[in-house]
């Protein structure tokens, strides 16, 4: 079997790598940095370039791009994927990735199924990529309605050789909705919270929470302000909500209010039970 990665940064090395770490499979990876391309093939974490050529070879092909990158690449190599391949991106929304790409596979003979490796560190580049990323992380499909059941089972099989420890199906739109709460939200939240003055003066007086707080702070600012207005709707009903609920806090401390202060915490605690 050939697999192919588009993008060999920490989310596609990472897939090179462990493909070649954990399968028998050939694995060619293309970067837009031809020195990546040569330092993945010196490091043997792949066997050699995704050219036009080796695409056609590839069984799946694994894009690791921005949103509108892997929607151009599939545009551009629609005649090009195998018959039967399948092609999986990585993007962290699918509903604007999704909707264009089961259009154009529709018409090419190729199988495409959105995907995102709940997986990875605020750090980026080939550099960080590591076989390891992937170990017993979540890895979430979504694939068009009625998509064939052997080749869902197929794209699961691969992934978990990955390393990955479960694969769960949902549709994009649900993606996209739980996303906005799972990850954006958060990084937002910690976006906006390292921006206090006190982030200067915290030295010496910060321990777990402030790490745990600010670790997503550090971002790659591009990626994710495309990532943000792709998922606006989902994104703005969430920042909306919990703007709403800090204020609540903020009130009952402005009014003196142990009570509702007390019960505010009590209602966190209570659904953190409640989600874990």
């Amino acid at each position: 079997m050939n697999i192919g990665v588009v993008g060999l940064g920490l989310i596609g090395g990472s897939i090179a790598k462990s493909a070649k770490k954990n399968t028998g499979f050939k694995v060619y990876g293309y970067d837009i940095s031809e020195s990546v391309i040569k330092s993945a093939i010196n490091e043997k974490s792949i066997d050699g370039e995704l050219t036009e050529k080796r695409i056609l070879t590839c069984d799946y092909i694994f894009i690791p791009l921005y949103p509108e990158a892997v929607v151009e690449f599939v545009e551009k190599n629609a005649a090009n994927f195998k018959d039967g391949a399948t092609v999986i991106d990585c993007a962290g929304v699918k509903r604007s990735v999704c909707e264009k790409c089961f259009e154009i596979a529709e018409k090419h003979n190729f199988s495409f199924v959105g995907g995102h490796p709940m997986a990875g560190t605020q750090f980026s580049g080939f550099e960080n990529s590591k076989d390891t990323m992937f170990y017993n992380a979540p890895f979430v499909l979504t694939p068009k309605e009625n998509e064939d059941i052997l080749t869902l089972a197929n794209a699961r099989e691969v992934i978990m050789k990955l390393g990955f420890g479960r694969v769960s199906v949902m549709t994009p739109q649900k993606h996209d909705k739980l996303i906005a709460f799972t990850s954006q939200l958060a990084h937002v939240v910690s976006n906006a919270f390292v921006k206090s003055p006190s982030a200067i003066e915290r030295k010496g007086i910060s321990a777990g929470s402030y790490k745990d707080l600010t670790r997503v702070a550090y971002l790659n600012e591009d990626m994710w302000t495309e990532l943000f207005l792709d998922n606006k709707d989902n994104l703005i009903f969430e920042l909306d909500n919990i703007i709403s609920e800090l204020q609540k806090y903020s009130d009952a401390m402005k009014n003196n209010d142990p009570v509702t202060l007390k019960q505010l915490l009590k209602e966190g605690k209570e659904a953190k039970i409640k989600a874990d």
